[in-house]
């Protein structure tokens, strides 16, 4: 039985956008910092980072991609407030199997950045272990209040059958 049906195929191209509510603000920088470990005085220092040519401390790089600031709805039943697919597979789990990202210029405390998500294309390829699985990948291209690009990405998600993780 086909993991990719026509009913996931008429779902390639669908687009959600995820307007900004707000500035993406510097204790969200700091916090990601703090989790991260990262004690790069760019994310929490104002003037080192106006030393360093900034008009104010900077975001990670990835921290745009990883934030839930674009969370409209209510938590999953797993807590869960960003974004999915919600795609019909049944019987797989699901890996997230990479992501690719390039980044435009760094993003300001004072930035408020939307994300469009774009459900870019699916193809069912041979499992190594026997049987087959559904790679699903999208785009996630985010932009400022000015509507100019500032990063860009490339999201892989790998569906295996469970039977064939079971037979492993």
């Amino acid at each position: 039985m086909p993991l990719l049906t026509p009913e996931l195929q008429a779902l390639i191209g669908q687009e959600v956008h995820y307007p900004a509510r707000e500035p993406l603000g510097e204790a969200s920088i700091r916090y990601f910092s703090v989790a991260l470990r990262d004690d790069n005085p760019l994310y929490f220092d104002q003037a080192y980072a106006k030393e360093a040519g900034y008009e104010g401390v900077i975001a990670q790089p990835t921290l745009i991609c990883e934030t839930c600031q674009y969370a409209h709805g209510a938590p999953d039943g797993e807590g869960y407030i960003g974004h999915e697919w919600h795609l019909p597979v049944t019987g797989c789990r699901m890996i997230r199997a990479g992501n690719d990202y390039t980044f435009m210029r760094p993003v300001l405390a004072t930035d408020r950045i939307s994300v469009t998500w774009t459900l870019e294309s699916m193809a069912e390829k041979p499992a190594s272990r026997g049987g087959t699985q559904l790679f699903v990948m999208s785009v996630a291209t985010y932009k400022d209040a000015h509507d100019l690009l500032v990063a860009v990405n490339r999201e892989t998600l790998v569906f295996q059958p469970l039977v064939a993780h079971a037979q492993s």
